[in-house]
């Protein structure tokens, strides 16, 4: 709760419910004096209008972008206006004597109108998006009335050019029509604006209700100057605009959710997801995981049998995340395992692939690859890497990092070369692979998880466990470093584990 108070959109929350409070305290005590009895109305919308604020803007606290905050500080300036024009009233009828008060509310109350316009102005600007000439100049335009606005209001404070308050009440000038100069040319410019946007008729009938109500309320009601039912209209503008325009964010959100979580599929679909994944070859243990920071990633793995004799085994990382990454992943998946199947040594393979994602690369996009293929015979692992994480390597009861010889990633430069790295794995030997996901694991404090503590993870595991159970422990320590930070990047890890060749029983049993 502490960490949420932290958040300004929480102090909002907090001030919309204590002005309901605050309203209806001030109220209460005064309901039985026959002059103020007539405010009963008056606070009555005021303490709803504030509770209502508070319950709108928790409705559209998480909301992001297109104009949502500006969104959520209009809810607040209303809110202000029903806690502005409950003290307002109560001074000028209850203690007419106490001018300055007055004037310094009623002032208040026309500053927050002022704010009010503007501020619909740029939310309309921001979820309809205003493009062309004739929207430039209105933005020019805008702030310049604005200023113009603010100087004669403020003017009141030394001369009464608008209006003025004593004893005798709240009064106007003759020429207190210049108070509504930027109300009336705002209302028109935005409504010109909004009628000249490609948006739906829908989300311009929504957000129009914020000139047209309050217009159809000043007519009916002749505008009487504190009728809190003002601002009630206001906020009901709001609460129209929240359900159209933010129903169909969320509308179209859900559609998008829909295909990220179909992409989700398709993605996952394409590797290989069954373990044990041979279960008919008791040389080796192999398993692998994907974790993607988004719902869809660019990291990827693959292992499959070249021959009887050879098993390959990728990880890679493709530069960005999200969709694009994903279909990049892809192609790059296929061009791998198509390469290696052809044949050549890990470092032929990523030459021969990196030219042809170089030649169709119009996105600029790259990929880090470790390739290694395991003869299974002998416990050969020859392996190259374009640009990728260090393996971890196993070879005497004790994970240590490989520093292999390192190429470009696939798709930076058309002519990259790669070399091959080669090691011979004895019975219980062990490989780990990962992308930079598990080592830039990243905590609160933005500390990293790093190859030191992958590797400490590592040894900390028990001698024995399958190697599903050693990229779970793995999995757990990052999960212990970051705790709720939330995952940046993509976390894939793959393990390999040579039991050595087949013994003759053992090949006497398959055949």
């Amino acid at each position: 709760m502490i960490k949420k108070l932290k958040d300004l959109k929480f102090y909002g929350l907090i001030y919309m419910i204590a002005s309901a409070f605050f309203i209806m305290a001030m109220s209460v005590p005064f309901f039985t004096k026959e002059v103020l009895f007539s405010r009963l109305f008056d606070s009555g919308v005021d303490t709803m209008g504030a509770l209502i604020c508070a319950a709108l803007f928790y409705g559209c606290i998480k909301q992001n972008g297109d104009g949502s905050r500006i969104f959520r500080i209009l809810i607040v300036l209303v809110c202000s206006c029903f806690t502005v024009n409950e003290v307002t009233i109560y001074v000028l009828t209850a203690v007419p004597e106490h001018t300055v008060t007055g004037f310094i509310f009623c002032m208040l109350s026309k500053l927050l109108d002022l704010a009010l316009i503007y501020l619909f102005y740029l939310y309309a600007k921001a979820t309809l998006g205003f493009e062309g000439k004739f929207a430039k100049i209105v933005d020019k335009l805008i702030p310049v009335l604005l200023v113009v606005q603010l100087i004669i209001q403020l003017s009141n404070i030394f001369l009464p050019v608008t209006f003025f308050v004593n004893e005798q009440g709240y009064h106007v000038t003759s020429i207190v029509l210049l108070e509504e100069v930027f109300l009336v040319v705002t209302s028109v410019l935005t409504t010109i604006l909004i009628f000249m946007s490609k948006n739906p008729f829908h989300q311009k009938a929504a957000v129009l209700t914020f000139i047209f109500l309050p217009l159809v309320e000043y007519v009916f009601l002749g505008g009487n100057f504190g009728e809190a039912s003002q601002y009630g209209i206001v906020l009901m503008s709001l609460i129209v605009m929240y359900c159209v325009i933010f129903n169909f964010k969320s509308s179209k959100l859900a559609a998008t959710e829909t295909e990220l979580n179909m992409a989700t599929e398709i993605q996952m679909s394409m590797l290989p997801l069954t373990f044990p994944a041979f279960p008919d070859r008791p040389e080796f243990d192999i398993y692998a995981s994907m974790d993607p920071a988004k719902e869809v990633g660019g990291d990827f793995y693959d292992f499959f049998l070249i021959d009887d004799d050879h098993l390959a085994t990728v990880i890679a990382d493709v530069s960005g995340k999200g969709v694009p990454a994903a279909l990049f992943m892809m192609s790059s998946k296929i061009l791998l395992n198509d390469h290696a199947t052809i044949g050549g040594s890990p470092a032929e393979i990523l030459e021969r692939v990196n030219k042809l994602v170089y030649a169709n690369n119009k996105a600029h996009m790259f990929v880090t690859v470790w390739l290694g293929i395991l003869e299974i015979s002998t416990g050969k692992l020859t392996s190259a890497s374009a640009g990728h994480e260090y393996p971890m390597i196993n070879v005497n009861g004790k994970y240590e990092l490989l520093k292999d010889k390192h190429g470009l990633a696939i798709g930076a430069m058309p002519n990259s070369k790669y070399k091959d790295t080669e090691i011979t794995l004895h019975k219980g030997d062990s490989v780990f692979v990962y992308t930079d996901g598990v080592a830039e694991a990243t905590d609160a404090n933005n500390e990293l998880f790093g190859t030191d503590r992958t590797l400490e993870a590592l040894n900390a595991i028990p001698d024995g466990v399958s190697q599903k159970e050693i990229l779970a422990g793995v999995r757990s320590a990052v999960d212990a470093f970051v705790k709720e930070a939330p995952q940046f990047d993509d976390l894939t890890m793959l393990g390999l584990k040579y039991f050595g060749p087949k013994t003759s029983s053992e090949s006497e049993m398959t055949l």
